[in-house]
């Protein structure tokens, strides 16, 4: 069985994005922090990263209620954790800069943004990135800690079944990175726009947001990570994750 082991101790974990699928995580990882602080495991800080501000659309749909309309994301779910668990979850309501808000060493980054222009931010971040991403009643998940090609083909065989490096999100898919292609123009539209116009299943991003967490499980609790990507879907109520191996990364990066 080949794993995924970037010999890294976890010193912070910041989830961007806290919307459909990111409000859904927030809420997984604050319960495994309280647990593993109630086993008196060590913890990592834990940020919260989201300009937006709750909007009607979202009550109901994402983690969030009718009192909360107005505020700002991060810091409604950031404050409702800290209250509820007594965590010290920190909050950042603006856009992503990866310059400003990521530190260089000992991330775990989880990406469930909407957009090109975050996920850019995202991919100069220099960890372990965990991406979400869904289309109508479909998704997918995946891990990476290394956008150069040239090593990650050096390294496709890992060392005694062990993977130090993984593709990038933004290699796995480079399409994350540009902008959606629209035959009709029309304004970008959120994962809560989609749901209430029909567009999108309810249940999308709470199922995306579960294989989210359990990576995160594995990671923080030092299990094997022996998959790179997980492709889900609501219609089929299945998960389908590819192992870490030659035969399943070499086509992802083939130029």
């Amino acid at each position: 069985m080949n794993v995924f082991d970037p010999f890294m101790h976890l010193q912070n974990v910041i989830v961007v994005g806290l919307g459909g699928t990111g409000s859904q995580v927030a809420r997984s990882l604050a319960r495994m922090i309280f647990d593993m602080r109630r086993a008196r495991l060590h913890t990592p800080a834990v940020v919260f990263i989201d300009p937006d501000v709750v909007e009607e659309k979202n009550v109901g749909r994402q983690m969030f209620a009718t009192g909360d309309v107005g505020q700002n994301k991060s810091r409604v779910l950031a404050r409702r954790f800290n209250q509820a668990l007594g965590l010290e979850i920190a909050a950042v309501d603006q856009p992503l800069d990866a310059r400003r808000h990521l530190e260089r060493h000992s991330n775990l980054v989880i990406g469930c943004v909407d957009n090109h222009d975050a996920r850019r931010e995202l991919a100069k971040a220099e960890a372990i990135w965990l991406d979400a991403g869904n289309h109508f009643d479909s998704g997918q998940v995946c891990i990476g800690n290394s956008a150069d090609r040239e090593i990650l083909l050096r390294h496709l065989d890992g060392d005694q079944g062990r993977y130090r490096h993984l593709p990038s999100p933004a290699l796995l898919f480079p399409q994350l990175l540009e902008p959606e292609a629209q035959p009709v123009p029309q304004p970008n539209l959120s994962c809560a726009d989609l749901v209430a116009r029909g567009d999108q299943h309810l249940l999308i991003n709470d199922l995306v947001a579960c294989v989210v967490a359990g990576y995160i499980y594995k990671l923080l609790h030092r299990q094997p990570v022996t998959t790179f990507v997980s492709y889900v879907s609501v219609d089929g109520l299945s998960v389908r994750s590819l192992p870490i191996c030659r035969a399943e990364l070499l086509p992802y990066l083939q130029a």
